[in-house]
């Protein structure tokens, strides 16, 4: 029964949450003015009521149950959602965040006496306690707890769903035994790396087994004469006639046991191929899978800050209105926990330095509760945590007095505004008058700006308009996991490629530019592409060149410029490379101190063979192209070739696959129809299948399957001649074998994909 709750409580807490953050959106458009739907709310407040009694928490369904009632009141008009009432729903909403975030230390917790007392005088129309006097005066007041944390101890919870019926499952596992699973993941991938050696010598003995029955054969072609010589010498008595029959007949006894190694060697080399894909298709799952589980929701770390920050404000008598943006971002965990701690105190700064008496706000024209707002964003190559509040703002004379009084500006030097807001992260400085519960010591932002170095990035603080400051926390996800488009590309004429990284994050899109797509601006290369609809130029520029290898051309290959379209900001700019390889989820480490410009790099990553490949910084790399200084040598025009676009159609139910393999294609110049499963397939081709060149199928699709769609075209007399490729991670013997039974000019299994294979497979068929 233990295991059965537990389930439960996995499932109510996600649940609690959703209805919790709805209800929370409703205060906040009331509040603002804004129509809130009251029917919705007092649903999610049964719901949650309901849900509390399944999982066996009279506590929480006691507050929701009172919850339910004055929300029936408020849809039926009888009761309005002043701030007070507002107030006491905020606490009964914190209450239980909190209960539920406590369960693992008070498995049957006590109903939360505030809030439930605050319902209830709400409910009879009695004084809200404590609402006629917020301030009470502090130093008489013993001094609260803090409060809690939001549960952030080594756990992972993974969800599964049950396609029968839906039903979700929770497991709940410490973190650190995940990322040992992913270590050992990795280990167990580099320790396969040795199956490629494997192969390579099965397939040299092969090859050399081959070569020496070639060498067999022409002897063997020569044993009609040395029979007959043989025979010869015999009859003229010469005993140098047995001695040659006897080499001709071991000549054939050789023949029979090389053809029979060389059975044996072909049939091993095709078992070990059959294996080694099968392993690295599981083990590819695996990594993936392991690597995913150590990406979690920014809510995990944060989700509770908005509950701790009106728990914070309720006690000093403050009223606050607190908004949490992207927590549904998934990042890597242990860059989250490092956040964790400087996230609260930039929050607590905001309580403590942002907030105005009641008077003052509405003289500014500002909402009585003091708004802050923690938001998570990644943007490029960087991890972006902001807390804003639009309270007094950063007082940039009381901060260069003190800083002046602390040592920290030279006499008679006159700082920017940027160097006076940087001042409030050294250690020890603090305006606050005097040293409370929430803030005065100077260590709050001091500890935001050193954790933030320590990860190799940089917090901030400005103004915010119209009102108030924000701290802006910028770390690059190169500290943690993160997909990463690898790329080929030489640093000098003849030199070998070599493989780069670049943050999947900031690639706006995967450029193939023939002679018509390149253009010149300034005497600079550029490129010319669509966007939004429209023809835009951008930069063009070689990576040899902004990676330091001076004037070098672009890099021309069958024709066409392959190039990724990087968004810095506002700006684009396209890097041209050899060769774009895929995209990954690899653990980026810290970039080597190289000598190169810092500028430049993000970090390093493990490639499959075990070499290591700089991550490059977008950023960098936009900055370097727009100094300018980097014009790409003259290119010779392409030949411009009146061969009709090829059209390929891709066809999978997985919008990941679809998107992935058409971005593939249509950077390799193809054009590309998609479609969801086999039968919407069937139904384009018999519609425009004269405009159709080739199809790429899964075999596991709803409707219609793969196997099935296959059948259909060859049964078609319009369709017989199309050529059908089959890319399913279905690689059992017997599948491929049905697949090119019915007609597939081509099986690749997912498996062992390799974007090349693709490329080459569809070359020959077209």
């Amino acid at each position: 029964m233990d295991d059965i709750r537990q389930l439960l409580l996995a499932a109510f807490d996600a649940e609690h949450r959703e209805h919790i953050a709805a209800i929370r959106v409703a205060l906040a458009a009331a509040e603002t003015g804004r129509p809130a739907d009251w029917n919705d709310v007092f649903r999610r407040a049964h719901s949650l009521k309901g849900a509390a009694r399944a999982v066996d928490l009279p506590a929480v369904e006691e507050v929701a149950h009172r919850l339910e009632a004055l929300f029936d009141r408020v849809v039926q008009g009888r009761h309005g959602l002043d701030r007070a009432t507002a107030g006491v729903v905020d606490l009964a909403l914190d209450r239980i965040e909190g209960l539920v975030a406590g369960l693992a230390e008070t498995p049957e917790p006590a109903a939360p006496a505030d809030a439930i007392a605050a319902l209830d005088a709400c409910l009879s129309g009695a004084p809200i306690p404590g609402a006629a006097e917020p301030a009470a005066a502090t130093e008489q007041a013993p001094e609260p707890a803090a409060p809690a944390a939001p549960q952030t101890t080594a756990q992972t919870t993974i969800q599964t769903s049950t396609p029968q019926d839906g039903a979700v499952a929770y497991l709940r596992i410490a973190s650190d035994q995940v990322e040992a699973l992913s270590k050992a993941v990795h280990d167990l991938n580099a320790a396969l790396q040795g199956q490629e050696t494997v192969a390579a010598a099965v397939a040299g003995l092969e090859s050399g087994a081959r070569t020496l029955r070639r060498s067999v054969d022409t002897v063997q072609g020569r044993t009609g004469e040395m029979v007959a010589l043989a025979r010869r010498l015999r009859e003229a008595g010469d005993p140098a006639g047995a001695a040659l029959d006897g080499f001709v007949d071991r000549v054939r006894r050789l023949d029979g046991d090389l053809r029979g190694v060389i059975r044996g060697i072909s049939g091993l080399a095709r078992v070990q191929s059959r294996s080694t894909g099968v392993v690295d298709g599981a083990l590819r799952r695996l990594r993936d899978d392991s690597d995913r589980l150590l990406l979690v929701p920014a809510e995990t770390v944060f989700g509770g800050y908005g509950r701790m920050v009106r728990e914070i404000a309720r006690e000093a008598g403050l009223a606050v209105e607190v908004r949490l943006h992207g927590l549904d971002l998934q990042v890597d965990r242990g860059l989250l926990q490092a956040l964790k701690d400087p996230v609260l105190h930039a929050l607590r700064n905001t309580i403590s330095h942002g907030a105005e008496p009641e008077p003052a706000r509405r003289a500014a024209g500002k909402p009585e509760a003091l708004g802050v707002t923690l938001s998570v964003a990644s943007k490029g190559s960087q991890l972006v945590v902001t807390i804003r509040d639009d309270g007094r703002g950063p007082d940039l004379a009381r901060i260069l007095e003190t800083g002046r009084r602390q040592g920290l500006v030279p006499p008679g030097a006159e700082p920017t505004p940027d160097e006076i807001l940087d001042l409030v992260f050294a250690p020890g400085f603090s305006t606050a008058p005097a040293v409370d519960r929430i803030a005065g010591r100077g260590m709050g932002l001091s500890v935001v700006a050193e954790a933030a170095r320590a990860l190799r990035g940089r917090a901030t603080l400005r103004a915010a308009a119209p009102h108030g400051a924000e701290v802006v926390i910028a770390v690059p996800l190169s500290a943690a996991r993160q997909p990463v488009l690898l790329v080929e590309a030489a640093l000098s004429p003849g030199a070998p490629p070599q493989t780069f990284g670049l943050p999947s994050g900031a690639v706006a899109q995967l450029l193939r530019l023939s002679g018509r797509d390149l253009a010149s601006v300034a005497g600079e290369p550029a490129a010319r592409i669509n966007q939004g609809g429209r023809d835009v130029v951008v930069p063009l520029v070689p990576l040899a060149s902004l990676l330091g290898s001076g004037v070098v051309p672009l890099p021309l290959h069958d024709g066409v410029v392959r190039a990724v379209l990087l968004r810095c900001g506002a700006s684009l700019c396209a890097v041209a490379v050899d060769r774009l390889l895929d995209v990954r989820v690899l653990l980026v480490g810290p970039a080597p101190p190289l000598g190169g410009d810092p500028a430049l790099m993000s970090g390093t990553v493990m490639l499959a063979d075990e070499t290591p490949a700089l991550v490059l910084d977008p950023e960098g790399l936009c900055v370097r192209a727009r100094a300018g200084g980097l014009v790409a040598a003259p290119v010779a025009a392409p030949e411009r070739r009146k061969a009709r676009v090829r059209t390929v159609l891709v066809v999978d139910d997985s919008i990941t696959t679809r998107t992935l393999e058409k971005s593939i294609l249509e950077a390799h110049g193809y054009r590309v129809f998609v479609c969801v499963d086999g039968q919407d397939a069937l139904d384009r081709l018999r519609r425009d299948g004269g405009d159709v060149d080739l199809v790429v199928a899964d075999v596991e699709m709803p409707r219609l399957d793969g196997f099935g769609l296959l059948q259909a075209v060859k049964a078609d007399p319009g369709l017989t001649r199309l050529p059908v490729i089959l890319m399913t991670s279905r690689g059992d013997p017997a599948d491929i074998r049905r697949g090119l039974d019915l007609g597939a000019d081509a099986y690749i299994t997912k498996q062992k994909f390799d974007q090349r294979e693709l490329l080459d497979t569809i070359g020959q068929l077209l």
